[in-house]
């Protein structure tokens, strides 16, 4: 495929997704309790009363949040939720397909907490806070290659990552390691989730994508084959302002203990395909 019919080819995945999207965001207005917009805030002001609406940016992926038949669902969302109505507190979700952008917004305001696959990297804790961890999970690469075995094969090989994606940063240092060139591309604007389909049907080599959103994934295009020889287990956080230092303190608070009931687990087993998902190292690149 060239790059100008990929370019169309990306161009019109995008207005599909434009066409979810707006779906799923009138089904999550529905889904979640309304209360004045908290857009004018540029930090959340914690309030035992209710305070204000929590703004959440929240990105369309498997883990986050996903049209699954008629029902809306993902772990972020669904743990989000589940806090909403344990604290009694309000929800705004607004779903978003640019985490690069939906970042620009939390920096000026208009979203309280952004969920994405990112983990809370080091080179990123001095522009944003980071929640405690809600799950862990890793960087695996994603192809139609089943003779894959290290990364040594990755040499002088282009490799797809989501733009802003961390992942980046460690083919950077893989490419160190292994002492030759790793080829890393992007496109504007492809999501994770785009990156697995657009491999699974061989419009691209390869991708470098978070497990979780690779295997669920997995389960409508089996073609596809998944290494996790990629990167070590990261913390999956959520994201918020650098100024929101009482909105950590309460939703880290409210995360660990939630993390000690029986609902949490009930997530955890619905959502991640593999045992021992409680954090256990942090990720510094």
């Amino acid at each position: 495929m060239t790059d100008r019919s990929y370019e169309k080819h990306l161009s019109r995945m995008r207005r599909l997704l434009a066409v979810i999207i707006a779906v799923i965001a009138v089904g999550a207005a529905a889904s979640v309790t309304r209360c004045r917009d908290s857009a004018k805030h540029p930090t959340y002001r914690y309030s035992n009363a209710g305070g204000d609406t929590l703004t959440v940016g929240i990105a369309y992926s498997p883990m986050s949040l996903y049209r699954h038949a008629d029902t809306l669902g993902g772990f972020n969302y669904e743990l989000m939720r589940d806090l909403s109505q344990a604290y009694g507190f309000p929800v705004k979700f607004y779903p978003v397909v640019s985490v690069e952008e939906a970042l620009g917004h939390l920096e000026h305001g208009k979203f309280d907490v952004v969920m994405a696959d990112i983990p809370a990297f080091a080179s990123q804790k001095e522009r944003f806070r980071f929640t405690v961890p809600v799950y862990t999970d890793r960087q695996v690469l994603v192809s139609r290659d089943s003779a894959f075995s290290s990364p040594l094969m990755l040499a002088g090989k282009e490799v797809w990552v989501a733009p802003g994606s961390p992942a980046r940063k460690r083919l950077a240092n893989l490419s160190r390691e292994i002492g030759d060139s790793i080829i890393v591309k992007t496109y504007p604007g492809a999501s994770a989730e785009q990156l697995v389909i657009l491999t699974a049907k061989g419009d691209l080599p390869r991708a470098v994508v978070n497990q979780e959103v690779a295997r669920s994934l997995s389960r409508i295009y089996p073609d596809i084959r998944i290494s996790d020889k990629i990167s070590f287990s990261q913390f999956q956080s959520w994201i918020l302002n650098r100024d929101s230092a009482a909105l950590q303190d309460t939703l880290d608070s409210r995360i660990e203990r939630f993390k000690a009931t029986e609902a949490y687990r009930l997530l955890l087993d619905k959502w991640l395909d593999r045992e021992g998902s409680e954090p256990q190292a942090d990720i510094n690149y």
